[in-house]
C-alpha cells in the first residue's frame, strides 16, 4: 500500500475503500514494524493525494492515534531501541524511525488543514516534535522532518507564538549554530531559520536584528553554493563508489529489508506527483539508502529554493518599527554578509543579501544580492546533461528550474520595495535589464515553460516599472518587446499574459516621450487593441486597456500614432461591450478584488474616451 499510494491514480481507489479508518488504528499496533509501516503508507497518502485527501483524513480522525503516536515515540525518544536486525546493513531505531514518518505525515496534514493545525496548537504537539531536534547531531533525517513541520506548523499561526519559551528557542539556536557542512545539514540550518522568522515576534527587539543577521548568514551559505558544478562532483562520488565491492548481503542483514524499511522508491515507479502547495514533494527520502550522493544534491537544491521563498516572504512581511531595526542596519555582523558593490566589467550587483518592505531603508543598503543574480541563469548545461542521462537524478532537472524561478521571483519582490539608489543606480538596472533581456532571447526560440515565463516577465515588468519612474533609458528594443509579448500572450497561463500586456505598456508609455515613434506607437497600439478585443479573461483585457491608457496618454508621437489606428472610435465602439461582458462575465468567475480593479477600467475608459475627444477639437 505503501509504494502503490506514491501513484496518484490509485488513490481514490484507496480512499473510496476507507483507507485512512483501516490504517489509521496500526499507527498503535503492537508491533512497531507495523507502526512504522503504516505510518509511511499514511504519509505517502498525504504527500501524494493533495488538500482533499488530508481533509478526509483529518475528517476520519487521523489525528487522534497520530497525536497519541508523536507523543508515544517523543517519550521514548531516549530508550535508543535498536533492532537486532539490519535494514541494509544499518542497524534501525526503530523509534527514530517510526518518528519520522509520523512527523511527515503530521508536517503534510498540518499543511493542508487547519483543522489539524488547531489540533496541533491545542494539544501541545510542539513539546514533542522539538524533542526530537533534540536528535539533529545524530539523526539528521529525523532533524529535517522536524523541520521542515515546524516551518509549516509557524507559518501565519499566532496561537502557537506563546509555546516558543526560551527553553524552545535555545532548541533552534543550538541548530542553527551547528558546525556540520554536509548538503542535508545546510537544508536543515535554512529550514530552521525560516522558522525562527515565522516566529520573531517572540524575539526581544534588543535581540532582533542579529538574530535576522543570522538568518541572512545561512540563506547566504546556502546559495553560495554552485548546484551545478555541485551535480557534476556528486554525480562522479557515485561513479567511483560504485565501482568499489560491495558487501554482499547475508540473510540477517536482508531479511528486514521490506519488512522495515518503507518508502523505498522502485526504479519503475512514476515520478512522485506535484505536492499540494506547488513544491515538489520530498524525494529525498523515498530514495534508496545508498543513493546518498543524490540525496545530498537534493538537499541542496530544497535548501536554495526554501531559502529563496523565505526571502520573498520577507519582502511581502509588514514593516517592523524603526527602533527594531536600527540595531539590525548598525550591527557588526552585517559586515560578515557585505561586498563590493559591483562586479568590475559587468556592472551587475553584488551584495549576497536583499530584503524588502519588511525591512526599512537602512537594511535595503544590501542592495540586489550577487547569489540571488546567479540563481537566475539557466542551470548548468553539463549538469543538466548528467541529470537528463541518468533516471534517478532526472527528477533534479525540474529543482535547478525551481530554484531559477524562486530566483526571479526574489529578484521581483526587491525591484518592488527598494528604490533605485538602493538598487544600484541607472547603470546597474540596467545591466540587470541586459541579463534578463539575455534569459528571454539568447536562445533561437523564446521559452515556452510557464513557470519560468511568468517569473521572468513579472521580473522584467518590475524592472521596466522602475526604470520608467526615474527616466531610466530602456534596453530592449521594440521588436524585441513585440515579439516576447507576441510569444507571451500565447500562453496558457493569465499571469504571463497580463505581464506581457503591462511590460508594454510600460514601454510604449516610454517611447511616446520620445521622438520618430509614432510608428512603433502604431504597432503597440494595433496589438493592445486586439487583446482587449479579443483577449477571453476579463483581468488581461482591462490590463490591455490600462496599457493602452498609459501609452496614449499624452505626446505628439502618440497622439499621431492614435489617429492612424482610429484608437478613439475603435474603443468608442468596444466600451459597451466591456461593460456588457463585466456584467455578464463578473459575478462567480473573479475575485472582489478583480472585480474593483475592473471597475475602475471600466471608469477609466470612459475619461479616457472623453479625453481623447477633447483632443480631436483642439485646433492643430
Amino acid at each position: 500500500i505503501s509504494q502503490l499510494l506514491q501513484q496518484k491514480q490509485v488513490i481514490p481507489a484507496f480512499v473510496q475503500r476507507d483507507v485512512v479508518r483501516c490504517l489509521g488504528p496500526l499507527l498503535m499496533d503492537p508491533s512497531l514494524a507495523v507502526r512504522e509501516t503504516a505510518a509511511g503508507a499514511l504519509r505517502n497518502l498525504s504527500a501524494c493525494g493533495g488538500f482533499d485527501v488530508c481533509d478526509d483524513m483529518v475528517t476520519n480522525d487521523i489525528m487522534t492515534p497520530l497525536v497519541v503516536l508523536l507523543k508515544e515515540c517523543s517519550t521514548g525518544l531516549d530508550a535508543n531501541q535498536l533492532s537486532p536486525k539490519k535494514c541494509r546493513g544499518v542497524n534501525k531505531n526503530y523509534i527514530e524511525d517510526i518518528a519520522n514518518e509520523a512527523i511527515n505525515l503530521l508536517w503534510n496534514i498540518c499543511e493542508c488543514n487547519n483543522t489539524a493545525l488547531y489540533i496541533f496548537n491545542k494539544e501541545g504537539c510542539l513539546e514533542a516534535v522539538l524533542h526530537y531536534m533534540k536528535k539533529f547531531a545524530t539523526n539528521v533525517d529525523l532533524a529535517i522532518s522536524v523541520a521542515n513541520c515546524l516551518q509549516a506548523v509557524t507559518e501565519d499561526n499566532p496561537d502557537l507564538l506563546s509555546s516558543f519559551n526560551a527553553s524552545a528557542q535555545q532548541i533552534l539556536e543550538a541548530v542553527m549554530l551547528s558546525p556540520e557542512s554536509t548538503m542535508k545539514h545546510i537544508l536543515l540550518r535554512t529550514l530552521i531559520a525560516g522558522t525562527i522568522w515565522n516566529i520573531k515576534d517572540t524575539i526581544p527587539p534588543g535581540s532582533l536584528g542579529s538574530t535576522v543577521n543570522a538568518i541572512l548568514k545561512i540563506f547566504s551559505e546556502s546559495l553560495a553554493i554552485d548546484a551545478g558544478e555541485t551535480i557534476i562532483r556528486m554525480n562522479e562520488a557515485e561513479k567511483n563508489r560504485l565501482k568499489l565491492p560491495v558487501e554482499p548481503e547475508t540473510e540477517e542483514n536482508m531479511s528486514d529489508s521490506t519488512e522495515n524499511c518503507v518508502l523505498t522508491e522502485d526504479d519503475n515507479m512514476e515520478e512522485i506527483p506535484k505536492g499540494k502547495l506547488g513544491r515538489e514533494n520530498d524525494v529525498s527520502d523515498l530514495l534508496p539508502s545508498d543513493k546518498w550522493e543524490l540525496k545530498e544534491v537534493t538537499a541542496l537544491l530544497t535548501a536554495q529554493q526554501t531559502a529563496l521563498e523565505i526571502i520573498v516572504n520577507m519582502c511581502c512581511s509588514e514593516d517592523p518599527s524603526d527602533d527594531e531595526w536600527e540595531e539590525l542596519s548598525s550591527s557588526d555582523e552585517s559586515d560578515l554578509f557585505m561586498e563590493n558593490s559591483y562586479n568590475e566589467g559587468s556592472g551587475l550587483l553584488l551584495s549576497p543579501l536583499c530584503l524588502s518592505d519588511e525591512v526599512n531603508s537602512a537594511f535595503l543598503n544590501n542592495l540586489i544580492p550577487k547569489k540571488i543574480l546567479e540563481k537566475t541563469a539557466f542551470p548548468n548545461s553539463v549538469a543538466v546533461d548528467i541529470c537528463m542521462h541518468n533516471p534517478s537524478w532526472k527528477p533534479l532537472i525540474k529543482k535547478l528550474n525551481a530554484v531559477q524561478c524562486r530566483a526571479l521571483t526574489c529578484l521581483q519582490s526587491i525591484l518592488l520595495v527598494s528604490d533605485v539608489d538602493c538598487l544600484g543606480g541607472a547603470s546597474a538596472l540596467q545591466s540587470l535589464a541586459q541579463h534578463l533581456s539575455q534569459l528571454i532571447f539568447s536562445k533561437t526560440e523564446l521559452p515556452t515553460d510557464t513557470e519560468f515565463l511568468e517569473a521572468v516577465t513579472s521580473a522584467l515588468r518590475a524592472l521596466l516599472q522602475t526604470m520608467a519612474s526615474k527616466n531610466i533609458s530602456q534596453c530592449m528594443t521594440p521588436e524585441q518587446l513585440l515579439a516576447l509579448c507576441e510569444a507571451g500572450i500565447q500562453s496558457s497561463n493569465a499571469s504571463v499574459r497580463v505581464n506581457v500586456v503591462s511590460i508594454l505598456g510600460i514601454s510604449g508609455s516610454v517611447l511616446a516621450k520620445g521622438q520618430n515613434t509614432a510608428e512603433t506607437l502604431k504597432m503597440i497600439g494595433k496589438f493592445l487593441l486586439e487583446v482587449a478585443m479579443k483577449e477571453s479573461s476579463l483581468v488581461v483585457a482591462g490590463e490591455a486597456l490600462d496599457a493602452l491608457f498609459d501609452v496614449f496618454a499624452d505626446g505628439e508621437e502618440a497622439e499621431r500614432a492614435a489617429l492612424q489606428i482610429k484608437l478613439l472610435s475603435t474603443l468608442k465602439e468596444f466600451q459597451p461591450v466591456f461593460r456588457m461582458r463585466i456584467r455578464k462575465e463578473g459575478k462567480g468567475q473573479y475575485s472582489t478584488d478583480q472585480l474593483c480593479v475592473l471597475d475602475n477600467v471600466k471608469m477609466n475608459l470612459r475619461r479616457f474616451i472623453a479625453y481623447q475627444e477633447t483632443l480631436g477639437k483642439t485646433p492643430t
